[in-house]
C-alpha cells in the first residue's frame, strides 16, 4: 500500500515528465546513476503547513527542482507555471557545460 507522500510525488512526477516530454526525471538520484539530458531532477526540500483556529488546513510538499539542459535558449517556465500554481523560478547556473533553472514548486 502506497503513502500518501509517494501516491502525490508519483502524481507530481508524472506533471514533470510530460513538461519535459521524455522520461529523464529523477527522483533523488544516487551519485552514480548515468543521467540522460536533458533531464529533471528533483528533491523533497520541506513541508508547509497553514495554520488558522489551531487547525491545519493547508499542507503541502516543497521540491527543489532543477530543469537541466545544454541550450540556453530551452526555457520551461511558462509550463512550469501552468502546470503548478504554486512554482517559482529560483536561478539559473551553469555547471559543466549544461544549463540549471532552478525552480521551487509547492505540490500536495
Amino acid at each position: 500500500m502506497s503513502s500518501n507522500f509517494e501516491t502525490s510525488r508519483l502524481n507530481f512526477d508524472a506533471k514533470l515528465r510530460s513538461i519535459l516530454g521524455n522520461s529523464n526525471t529523477y527522483f533523488q538520484p544516487p551519485e552514480n546513476l548515468k543521467i540522460k539530458y536533458p533531464a529533471i531532477i528533483y528533491s523533497l526540500d520541506g513541508l508547509d503547513t497553514d495554520h488558522a483556529d489551531n487547525l491545519w488546513y493547508r499542507f503541502g510538499y516543497r521540491f527543489e527542482v532543477q530543469h537541466i539542459h545544454s541550450d540556453p535558449d530551452v526555457e520551461i517556465m511558462d509550463s512550469m507555471r501552468t502546470k503548478f500554481i504554486y512554482s517559482r523560478f529560483d536561478r539559473r547556473f551553469v555547471s559543466d557545460n549544461l544549463y540549471h533553472d532552478v525552480y521551487t514548486i509547492y505540490y500536495k
